[in-house]
């Protein structure tokens, strides 16, 4: 039954972030030993989405004639897992993979992706705790390089906070408090919204409140999307939809980008790669906009979460473990790598040093935050650990349809989490999947 092979594979698995060394169990199967380059020439194949991917290759290729990487160009997303996790269980998927950080338990779980932890220790320094726990998925094994992330933080409009008199909220019931001052001046306008329809932003707010929708417990899976934290989270942005002050039109919309655009949405709790968005979105707020940390839930404290972000990932079955993870190494620690990732793929680099490097603010923020991607990188630091479980993608069309409903028979937003729970581990029981009590 593959349920004792799962929880073997996986019985050390701990929240991101935590510390703490444990044993591998003795019945895990070895990794497989990484062997010196072949004599000749190696060729990879690299799945990526990335933009640009093809032209930061090719400056490794030039520098490296000896290991020449290949890049298939994928779309990203759900679609892209389950194609990987199709090519792997059929022996022929690429040699690395960028894989998004909520996807890797998935490919865990299948032996899709080699553990790397002996050939990565040396570069775990260059990554905060939180962002190298969402690779690590345990305390002794490590299966790919952060590449990039997405630091949450609280996006806002300066003239309008000015304008209706409100200062940037340094915790939730601050933001309460201002959403209904603003609602109140003006019943068009709104601080901000609540998304029915994006999972990954509502998980990033339920990781800052502590929330650990999944963990290991002995040789189990333990699922607690209902915990305290979550109920939390949703119960504040619940009462305030239900008092109408806060609006509950979901992101990416046109009616979401019209209120951007126009002035009558004043902020958006995102992530750090938000600046693109409003540029396309909200061209006329260019110059107004400013980035703070997300508002707190208590005084005093400094959490984040992440929205978003992925990660280089080596295959389990391929014939070049070790030229593989040299490409995955320069390409995410290197500082040539990494400033080809910021100038050509356009991200924001997991690793600190990228993070350090980065200078002139995006385009849409010179004028108005001109330190845009220093507090950025003090943001990033203190985002909170998180560990995601082997089946996200029930979890997540779980949230969108119980939200949806909520909204639709105006219910409490705790009954979709506990839907969002029921869901998930029925699933994962139907699956073969042992669980805790």
């Amino acid at each position: 039954m593959r349920t004792k092979r799962l929880a073997i594979v996986l019985a050390t698995m701990l929240a991101a972030g935590c510390g703490g060394a444990a044993e591998t169990p003795a019945e895990t199967p070895a990794a497989a030993p990484a062997t010196s380059a072949a004599a000749g020439p190696v060729s990879l194949t690299y799945w990526t989405w990335a933009p640009n991917m093809d032209k930061i290759v090719e400056v490794w290729n030039q520098a490296n004639p000896d290991i020449k990487v290949t890049v298939s160009k994928q779309a990203g997303g759900d679609d892209a897992a389950a194609k990987f996790l199709t090519a792997a269980k059929a022996g022929n998927a690429p040699d690395l993979v960028q894989a998004e950080y909520q996807h890797l338990p998935s490919f865990i779980a299948a032996d899709a992706v080699a553990d790397i932890a002996a050939e990565t220790a040396a570069v775990k320094p260059e990554f905060s705790d939180g962002l190298w726990g969402l690779v690590t998925l345990g305390t002794g094994s490590v299966y790919a390089i952060p590449q990039d992330s997405g630091p949450m933080m609280l996006y806002y409009r300066k003239d309008l906070f000015e304008k209706y008199g409100i200062s940037v909220p340094k915790t939730w019931d601050e933001y309460a408090e201002a959403a209904r001052t603003v609602h109140k001046a003006d019943p068009k306008v709104y601080l901000g919204s609540f998304s029915s329809k994006d999972p990954g932003w509502f998980a990033g707010l339920a990781q800052q409140a502590g929330a650990q929708w999944w963990s290991i417990s002995g040789d189990a899976w333990k699922v607690g999307i209902n915990d305290a934290a979550t109920t939390k989270v949703a119960d504040f942005w619940g009462g305030l939809v239900q008092e109408g002050v806060i609006d509950d039109m979901p992101y990416f919309t046109p009616e979401w980008n019209k209120a951007l655009n126009d002035g009558t949405q004043l902020s958006w709790p995102s992530a750090v790669w938000g600046p693109g968005v409003l540029e396309s979105n909200a061209p006329k707020g260019k110059g107004k906009w400013a980035i703070a940390p997300l508002p707190q839930w208590n005084a005093g404290e400094n959490f984040s979460g992440f929205w978003g972000g992925s990660s280089t990932a080596v295959s389990a079955g391929s014939k070049h473990r070790a030229a593989a993870i040299k490409f995955a190494t320069w390409l995410n620690t290197d500082p040539q790598g990494l400033d080809l990732l910021v100038k050509e793929a356009f991200v924001y680099p997991a690793a600190g040093k990228g993070q350090a490097a980065l200078g002139t603010p995006p385009a849409y923020f010179a004028d108005s935050q001109p330190d845009f991607w220093q507090q950025a990188a003090t943001i990033g630091a203190t985002a909170r650990g998180f560990t995601f479980g082997p089946n996200v993608g029930v979890t997540y069309n779980a949230y969108k349809d119980a939200f949806d409903k909520a909204l639709q028979d105006k219910t409490a937003f705790s009954g979709s989490v506990t839907t969002m729970q029921d869901k998930t581990v029925a699933d994962m029981q139907k699956s073969g999947f042992t669980l805790a009590q």
